[in-house]
């Protein structure tokens, strides 16, 4: 049931058929009501799609929780002690606009529903940008969303105290409202049993080591890693076409970031977009993101309405 069995890919890859056969009798606890309250803005998501993609992945992942708990059970009884429970971390990953929000939610939600490890939280790097100020200072705000524009030390502090089992940590939050990171908010997690962190920069944000301190990646603190994949052009239009219905919620509201470019007529705004796009969010994927896509465990590729047509998963 495997597409390809070349031992020179590092991958398994299934087309959509062959991929939901591998859902066994796991039940859709999720109704079309529900899923329309997780669906991306601007964004189609069908129950067949999780029923076909989501469900086998929440069976998988399942499979590797129960797994990694059981290997945290022998280790502390080989160390004649109980260690401390810590989540287990999923990172997804992927351009911006490709869905990445739409699959975690989903993953979220079908996990939680597992037994178990019914406590399922969801954070996203957003919170780790810097806040605008600071870009503007900097003279980075043409650069958000590329590395440097990120507190990485402070992510890395922060997957190092969830790592470490620490029972209460506050996540620095972003607003795509106002975007910008809310400087006096926070939220709170408490030791899940596994946290999904969503991001740009899952795999490949770091910190140069000197001496003898050695290089740490966000990925050294990820579990199981996801790729949300597709054809660059088709990003661009999900990015444009998603830009506009923003600009177009906006327009009665003022206090919102879209807003301002209510005032511009359609050229005008499919222009900027265009040229946010190739400035900004096409470089940082060249050069950032998809070259580090293969560090991935799992590859979801996308199609043109966002449906997956293939996954990849990494041999181990």
């Amino acid at each position: 049931m495997i597409t390809n069995n070349s031992l020179e890919s590092p991958y398994l890859s299934f087309t959509k058929e062959q991929w939901r056969q591998y859902r066994s009798d796991t039940p859709l606890l999720l109704n079309q009501n529900e899923l329309e309250q997780l669906r991306g803005f601007n964004e189609f998501l069908s129950l067949k799609e999780v029923e076909d993609i989501y469900l086998p992945l929440s069976r998988l992942l399942n499979l590797y929780v129960n797994a990694s708990q059981e290997l945290h059970k022998a280790s502390g009884q080989f160390l004649g002690h109980n260690a401390p429970r810590v989540p287990y971390i999923i990172g997804v990953s992927g351009s911006v606009a490709v869905g990445k929000s739409t699959t975690s939610r989903i993953l979220q939600t079908l996990l939680s529903r597992w037994p178990h490890h019914p406590r399922v939280d969801l954070i996203t790097t957003d919170g780790f940008l810097y806040p605008n100020r600071v870009l503007t200072q900097h003279k980075l705000m043409d650069k958000k969303g590329f590395p440097e524009s990120f507190d990485t030390k402070r992510l890395l502090r922060f997957l190092s105290d969830v790592k470490s089992g620490c029972d209460s940590l506050q996540v620095p939050l972003y607003s795509h409202e106002i975007y910008d990171v809310l400087e006096t908010e926070t939220k709170t997690i408490h030791n899940p049993d596994i946290l999904i962190i969503e991001g740009i920069n899952m795999l490949q944000s770091n910190t140069g080591g000197t001496g003898y301190q050695p290089r740490l990646f966000v990925s050294d603190f990820l579990d199981f890693t996801i790729y949300v994949d597709a054809p660059t052009a088709m990003i661009a239009q999900w990015f444009t076409q998603r830009f506009m219905a923003f600009r177009e919620q906006a327009r009665e509201n003022p206090q919102l970031f879209f807003h301002q470019f209510s005032q511009l007529s359609d050229e005008q705004a499919l222009s900027y977009a265009a040229n946010v796009w190739h400035d900004i969010n096409a470089a940082n994927l060249q050069a950032n993101i998809l070259p580090f896509k293969h560090r991935a465990r799992l590859l979801l590729t996308k199609t043109v309405d966002h449906s997956i047509t293939d996954v990849l998963l990494r041999r181990l």
